[in-house]
């Protein structure tokens, strides 16, 4: 049963400094005493994976990302509750889930390349090596202020867009 919210915010925000502070143990029993009055706060449930996760615990802080997604969390939290549980999802093997929910991310955060190269390396696990080289020399052609990269743009724009092709005679062809 959620009781009265009044001083939440300031609650969480103690949790948050405790765990940015190294002290995850403590941040963690408080996080855990707050879910038992409040379980489907999306700001708690967040701060509550994103401990587990930095304790390593990451198999245990899948439930609080996807409670604070169900529980309608938005904006900055939003992106980083995607980019943790796609990342979580794949250091433990889920790789399907990982990629459906970076998937899920990195159109509604476009701009994020960390969003973009975690969904390529969720991408690798599940074995999709075609999209994930697509997927990283997109983010390299979008965040590169490399000459080098600049010099060759066009050839690696082109490449992206036909990673397994073959350049003969003029035009792209399938790989026999």
């Amino acid at each position: 049963m959620t009781t009265n919210t009044a001083g939440l915010p300031e609650r969480i925000a103690d949790v948050a400094r405790l765990r940015d502070a190294g002290l995850f143990d403590a941040s963690r029993a408080r996080l855990l005493l707050l879910l038992a009055e409040h379980p489907d706060d999306p700001a708690l449930n967040y701060q509550a994976a994103w401990t587990h996760d930095r304790m390593g615990l990451e198999a245990e802080s899948v439930p609080f990302d996807e409670r604070a997604i169900a529980a309608g969390l938005d904006g900055e939290e939003l992106r980083g509750v995607l980019l943790g549980l796609g990342s979580t999802y794949r250091v433990i093997g889920r790789d399907a889930d990982a990629v459906r929910t970076l998937a899920h991310g990195v159109p509604r955060f476009p701009d994020d390349a960390a969003m973009r190269t975690f969904s390529a390396l969720a991408l690798h696990s599940a074995g999709d090596h075609t999209r994930v080289t697509q997927e990283f020399l997109g983010v390299i052609l979008d965040t590169s202020a490399s000459p080098e990269v600049e010099r060759y743009r066009r050839a690696l724009t082109d490449y992206r867009e036909h990673p397994d092709e073959l350049w003969l005679d003029g035009a792209w062809h399938e790989r026999s």
